[in-house]
């Protein structure tokens, strides 16, 4: 009953919050650590979202998986309290906690009634402070990660994503998989676990995002107290990813009736001064759902997929245009073909006024959504500060959108969009594709 009330209580906020404008504070605790905050009174719950950053890129050589096995047990005991006990407390307490990592960065988010604040804090600081790492927890993490590893080495669409990873990072981390393979999981000790806790979290790479019932002062205090004993700095940062793959095809044989296709090149940072042009430009190519051009060529015209789509994915250590689509064997190729036919056209032509002011207009309109509720919020937040981005960006985000003209996307366009570099990975049986490298 308590968490179906907390859930109540953050359908509520969302009521609130979302019909608010969203003032952010910059908050620093007495032992300095920074964070922004979103005060929301009106309903006793705060959403706090906390990000190191680094992520399972941090993994040493030879122990890749060990950062997400130890993100995966964070919730199974810490302290005087076994897994089943934890998991107890934190029901008792209405409270809600969350740990994920993914290649840049490992995050922490919580949730909790003002009520129960003091409580709700100090068990999650036994979880980031104190886990037990018990060896039948570990066990029964391990195993679960393992189903992981060897349901993703029969999904087309895992094979498609990792083979292009593969080819396009060699041995930098993004190369692999997060989860690890059998064999560097199978060989991970609790110590590589604890370890791995403190190459990742540590506050030389925090960035923290607070939404609700908490004034500065609180929050200073309460984040003094849940990270003040982490470690100083965590492990070296990696280096940059350098892109190696060039234009192609790479066909992975796999017995399925449809091929699974991941296409990319190397992208464009999140800091360039062109982001916001080509951010556009990808909506109108591939990102708009069925507005979008290869939607309208791919799926309407032709009939060849039920959904393609592209996206822009600046990350740390390497920028990607990446896209995936998945089409009958049989036509396989035709979507191949059509899908390098519009990125042609794009870097030729660029884009009409009309599509132009439509993408304006859905994306202008369709940002306010995005802040529906704290979680949500605090989310935006550290991302916000792990972009770099100014503390005023919400407000300004919009008009960023509005000054992009036809001249800028154009430009981008010619710059960004290389259909000679275009790389298509086909997961499948696929007629008439072969590899070209």
């Amino acid at each position: 009953m308590k968490r179906i009330y907390l859930a109540f209580i953050a359908l509520l906020t969302f009521s609130v919050v979302a019909q608010a404008e969203v003032k952010i504070q910059e908050v620093t605790s007495p032992g300095g650590i920074t964070a922004w905050l979103v005060e929301e009174h009106s309903i006793p719950f705060t959403a706090l979202e906390i990000r190191f950053k680094g992520g399972a890129s941090l993994d040493p050589e030879g122990k890749r998986g060990a950062i997400n096995l130890m993100v995966g047990l964070l919730e199974e005991g810490a302290a005087d309290k076994d897994a089943r006990q934890f998991a107890a407390a934190t029901e008792g307490l209405a409270a809600s906690f969350g740990f994920d990592v993914g290649d840049d960065a490992m995050s922490v988010s919580a949730q909790f009634l003002t009520e129960n604040r003091d409580e709700a804090m100090a068990l999650l600081r036994t979880a980031l402070q104190e886990p037990r790492f018990d060896d039948d927890a570990i066990a029964r993490v391990k195993a679960q990660v393992v189903s992981a590893i060897q349901s993703a080495a029969t999904d087309p669409d895992k094979i498609s994503g990792r083979t292009f990873d593969r080819l396009a990072f060699g041995d930098h981390p993004y190369a692999t998989s997060i989860n690890g393979t059998l064999e560097s999981v199978a060989a991970l000790t609790r110590d590589d676990l604890l370890a791995a806790k403190d190459a990742v979290m540590a506050r030389d790479r925090l960035y923290v995002g607070a939404v609700g019932d908490i004034t500065p002062e609180e929050l200073g205090k309460l984040l003094d107290d849940l990270l003040d004993d982490l470690p100083a700095d965590g492990a070296k940062m990696p280096e940059k990813a350098p892109f190696l793959l060039k234009g192609g095809k790479t066909v992975v044989p796999f017995d399925t009736p449809q091929s699974v296709v991941t296409f990319g090149q190397e992208g464009i940072e999140r800091h360039d001064p062109d982001f916001f042009a080509a951010y556009i430009m990808n909506t109108i190519l591939g990102g708009s759902g069925r507005q979008s051009r290869l939607m309208e060529e791919v799926r309407e015209k032709r009939g060849l997929t039920y959904g393609v789509y592209s996206y822009l994915l600046p990350k740390d250590y390497a920028a990607l245009y990446m896209g995936r689509v998945a089409s009958a064997n049989d036509r396989v190729a035709q979507a191949v073909q059509v899908i390098k036919g519009e990125w042609v056209k794009m870097a030729e032509n660029g884009v009409t006024a009309e599509e132009l002011e439509g993408a304006k207009t859905y994306l202008t309109g369709a940002y306010p959504l995005r802040f529906d509720g704290n979680g949500p919020i605090a989310n935006i937040l550290v991302g916000m500060q792990m972009d770099d981005l100014p503390i005023d960006y919400i407000a300004t985000r919009n008009d960023r959108i509005n000054a992009v003209t036809l001249d800028d996307v154009a430009r981008v366009a010619k710059r960004l969009v290389r259909p000679d570099d275009l790389h298509f990975v086909v997961v499948g049986q696929p007629e008439g594709l072969e590899s070209t490298q």
